[in-house]
């Protein structure tokens, strides 16, 4: 019957893997090189060319969506002339920071696209199916990219205006009533207003970086100059216009970001980054305008750092000697005198069992391996061998004593190995983050919080607005007018999950959305951003606004309207890919938001934290400067080193007296560096190592050294003289093998006792069993 499994198997697959093993530490850290400038900043200048992507584009749908709600809750008089009603339109906000500033606007009629009234620079409508634009649906209109007359970049805005049809107009304007009579639609008139805005500069945060507004022909819309001026070079336009080429090679939605390398000047290296001004379902306001972001900044190259080759194939090297002393020990040790007591017993199995006429292979001696289970299976064996042939009688079994055996070797070898992983797991290559994290990477992440910040802030800002506005159109409503107007307002504005009117005790008159989180007591005076509750499950930042008081109004709704901004919203602006673990605080260094879980209110994670934020603060009333460092494992236990950053809120606006703080920390294990690269494949070929050897030394105890060992045991007690334990062999091995040679042997012996022939027929009754297999056994 053919041999499965047994020595061979576990001794071939451990020298395979050591061999695999040894290759990986060669390639994996032989090819681990420093860079002049480290993939962890190239993929930061990807990340903030993202970061001020959406920052753009959140602008352009926000200021989108503004005006046409704007241009919806515009109600001119009766007879209003288009000029009247164009007038009668609030001009864009300049101080939000969204990037626009409206230049100029126009009314179209909304049947045949004729101009109707104007007002600013001309907005230029050339190149466009005016009357086509005019019939559609001015909420499916797209921003458009245009030049205006002086060559300066426009953004066209689409929105439409209602007003009140005119009654019968005298004769005298029998002209301008035609007109009118074109745009009327039941008791309304209809147009479509183009606003044309001013396509600013984007915000970008670091010191020396330069953001580029760039439209898919590859010319520079608006640029931010960081840094000391620098003539563009041929080397510049490359980059550029490489920058163009990726975006272009692939669809312009978000996600489609990427760094690149430009050239050398005065000893700095220019890195970039590039991310397209779109949403990543491409369904967004700006899908159509074709507008890429590219940031850039010099930074000082790195010095060479150590080389990994002559390392990685010394390590690779004394794995491979390791290996091949494992396999020839395991191999001379183990396997060698197992297969040959295998073909022993066979030999003296099948000799015994065809009777007196094979003295001859009785009357060779079992040559006995002389170290551990081997070299005592070996001498009972030889012990058998001439009870069968008449030399001797049973032996007594000898006292079993703890010596050295075939487990201590493997033992032996696990150490061997162990020896060549352990320190490559726990001490070669270790990264002192202080040093291992360049400069560069320590400002990128302030850079990067600081935009985070100032997203927050606009939102903050945004929704304080948009609730002055709705403060205003309540004013002067009664209840049931102020609720219709706070529910379209909820429907609206996805972020609030709750609004409701205080009156001056801080009763609530009148809500819609969730049940309120608030916890304050009195209503407050002004408006603002503020904090409404200090304890619960979920934190509750609040917009509030002073509802205007009409005289005239009976039953009007007065005091304070609320509007609670949802936490999941503003989780979702700290959240960003890159940045780590980001918290947004309050002035105590309690968590308001996270883009990890968290408790509310709950503190930092580490003092490390609390202390890095706490440098933010600076003299009275100023909202502080941002800071960042390294933060060692000592001061953020658990977590291990982190570059971590923290920028204040807001230094102007609703939420700028409010001393809350924005705070990022990412691992920097996490960074692609080179020194921390190769400790993860020093670390990795370690782990490797000792998996490969205890696995497969562990499969070798399993199925060998513990079959020995009772092995062993059995051929003792059958060579004292032991012929009613009944030996059963459990696998077809090298031990299931031995064991049923020792009950073909058994039986021989127990049938020379009774003067029979040996066979199976002559075997008593058996009162026990042994076999080879691990296990508790009974044996007399």
């Amino acid at each position: 019957m053919p041999l499965l499994g047994g020595v061979r198997p576990p001794i071939a697959v451990l020298l395979c893997a050591l061999l695999v093993v040894a290759a990986f530490a060669a390639a994996g850290l032989g090819t681990v090189h420093e860079q002049d400038v480290p993939q962890a900043v190239a993929d930061a200048e990807r990340q903030i060319a993202a970061d001020t992507a959406l920052s753009v584009a959140t602008s352009v749908n926000a200021r989108a969506t503004e005006l046409r709600r704007t241009a919806a809750s515009v109600t001119p008089a009766a007879g209003s002339s288009p000029a009247r009603i164009l007038k009668s339109l609030p001009p864009a906000r300049r101080s939000t920071g969204a990037g626009h500033s409206e230049e100029g606007a126009v009314l179209l009629a909304p049947r045949t696209g004729k101009l109707l009234a104007a007002g600013g620079e001309p907005v230029l409508l050339t190149g466009m199916d005016v009357t086509a634009l005019a019939r559609s649906d001015a909420d499916a209109i797209k921003p458009r990219l245009v030049t205006s007359a002086s060559g300066e970049p426009r953004l066209l805005f689409f929105a439409r205006v209602t007003a009140p049809a005119p009654g019968r107009v005298k004769d005298e304007n029998a002209d301008q009533a035609r007109d009118l009579d074109e745009n009327q639609a039941g008791d309304k008139r209809a147009f479509l207003l183009v606003v044309s805005e001013k396509l600013l500069a984007p915000q970008v945060y670091g010191g020396g970086r330069t953001g580029q507004l760039v439209d898919q022909d590859g010319k520079v819309l608006a640029s931010t100059a960081g840094g000391p001026a620098r003539t563009p070079g041929n080397g510049d336009r490359a980059l550029l216009a490489a920058a163009e080429s990726a975006a272009d090679a692939g669809p312009r939605t978000a996600g489609t970001s990427g760094s690149l390398l430009g050239d050398r000047h005065r000893g700095l290296r220019r890195v970039a980054g590039w991310a397209p001004v779109a949403a990543a379902d491409g369904k967004d306001e700006t899908s159509g305008l074709g507008l890429t972001i590219l940031t850039y900044r010099d930074v000082p190259p790195l010095k060479g750092g150590p080389d990994h080759i002559r390392f990685a194939l010394v390590a690779a090297g004394a794995l491979v000697l390791i290996a091949a002393l494992v396999t020839v020990v395991l191999w001379r040790v183990v396997q060698r005198p197992l297969l040959r007591l295998h073909l022993s017993a066979a030999r003296l199995a099948e000799a015994a069992s065809k009777g007196p006429g094979a003295r001859g292979e009785l009357a060779r001696p079992v040559p006995v391996a002389g170290f551990g289970e081997l070299g005592r299976a070996g001498r009972a064996l030889e012990s058998i061998r001439r009870q069968l042939v008449g030399e001797s009688g049973p032996e007594p079994v000898p006292p079993v004593r703890r010596r050295p055996g075939i487990r201590s070797l493997v033992v032996a070898c696990v150490l061997l190995i162990a020896m060549w992983g352990a320190p490559l797991l726990f001490l070669v290559n270790r990264v002192q983050a202080g040093k291992a994290v360049p400069a560069a990477s320590v400002a990128d992440q302030q850079a990067r919080t600081e935009a985070v910040a100032d997203r927050v802030r606009q939102t903050l800002g945004q929704s304080y607005t948009d609730l002055a506005a709705v403060a205003s159109a309540a004013s002067g409503q009664s209840r049931e007018r102020a609720a219709d107007v706070l529910r379209r307002t909820l429907a609206d504005h996805p972020k609030y999950r709750s609004l409701y009117v205080l009156d001056r005790t801080g009763a609530i008159l009148t809500r819609v959305g969730k049940e309120p989180l608030r916890s304050l007591v009195h209503a407050p005076t002004g408006s603002g951003i503020t904090r409404v509750n200090t304890s619960g499950r979920i934190p509750a930042i609040a917009a509030y606004a002073q509802i205007p008081s009409a005289r005239t109004a009976k039953d009007a709704a007065p005091a304070v309207l609320f509007a609670e901004i949802d936490v999941n919203a503003l989780n979702s602006l700290l959240s960003r890919p890159g940045l780590g673990s980001v918290w947004l605080t309050d002035e105590r260094h309690r968590v308001l938001a996270s883009s990890v879980g968290f408790q509310a209110f709950q503190p930092l994670p580490s003092q490390g934290f609390t202390r890095l934020t706490a440098r933010t603060a600076a003299a009275p009333g100023s909202a502080g400067s941002p800071v960042s460092a390294v933060l060692h494992a000592e001061t953020t236990p658990g977590a291990g080193p982190s570059v971590a950053a923290a920028a204040p809120l807001a230094r102007t606006g609703p939420a700028a007296g409010l001393g809350w703080r924005v705070v990022s920390a990412e691992p920097a294990a996490a960074l692609k560096l080179t020194a921390y690269q190769a400790q993860a494949r020093t670390m990795l070929a370690g782990l490797l190592a000792l998996t490969a050897g205890i696995a497969c030394l562990g499969w070798l105890h399993i199925v060998v050294v513990r079959p020995l060992r009772a092995l062993a045991g059995c051929a003792e007690r059958l060579a004292g003289g032991d012929r009613r334990t009944v030996l059963y062999p459990v696998h077809h091995d090298e031990c299931g093998s031995v064991t049923r040679s020792l009950e073909l042997l058994r039986q021989a012996l127990a049938g020379q006792g009774r003067g029979d022939r040996p066979g199976p027929s002559s075997a008593p009754a058996p009162s026990s069993r042994c076999t080879s297999a691990p296990g508790p056994q009974r044996i007399n």
